[in-house]
């Protein structure tokens, strides 16, 4: 997986300068989204490994089912399929959406609840963590029953646990010193 990464980070490098330098952040990223949808796929992975197929194929087969694309990310298709790099495109399209976000002063937030949020709730929530991070976040909101009660968050590599469950555990911790 890490191998993958590095092997991915030039051409997520090369996509995320042509899209800031055309201005069009949002399309390549919403291209990209497809295009790594569309390679993990397991028929289209069956694809790229099949030897049979040659460039010109698997270039036209992936533009025919990507969409519409500009002329620059049919060029990065191109590039991808004659690199025999196409299958690192959900990696390609995570180093994009962060340097994006982080071009655009947005962290990424996991909220983690024992129970569902209002949206009072959420967004004050969401507010509160934006004035203590001093940016802008984009969170991802998912139920984990295993917490007992309250809240777990993730921002970067800073975590708050104000959960039930880690309270616990917390005390277990200290009983045991």
């Amino acid at each position: 997986m890490a191998e993958n990464v590095t092997i991915a980070r030039p051409y997520a490098d090369a996509a995320f300068e042509l899209a800031r330098g055309a201005g069009a952040l949002g399309p390549w990223s919403e291209a990209l989204d497809r295009l790594a949808a569309l390679a993990a796929d397991p028929d289209m992975r069956a694809c790229i490994a099949d030897p049979n197929l040659s460039a010109d194929q698997l270039v036209q087969l992936v533009l025919d089912v990507a969409g519409t694309l500009s002329a620059e990310q049919q060029n990065f298709v191109r590039v991808l399929v004659d690199n025999e790099r196409l299958q690192l495109l959900p990696e390609i399209r995570d180093l994009f959406v962060a340097l994006k976000n982080e071009h655009e002063g947005v962290l990424e937030a996991e909220i983690a609840s024992a129970f569902p949020l209002d949206d009072a709730t959420l967004a004050s929530l969401k507010s509160d963590l934006e004035a203590r991070f001093k940016a802008r976040l984009n969170i991802q909101v998912h139920i984990d029953p295993a917490l007992i009660g309250g809240v777990r968050i993730a921002v970067g590599d800073e975590v708050i646990d104000a959960s039930v469950r880690g309270k616990l555990a917390n005390m277990a911790a200290a009983l045991k010193n």
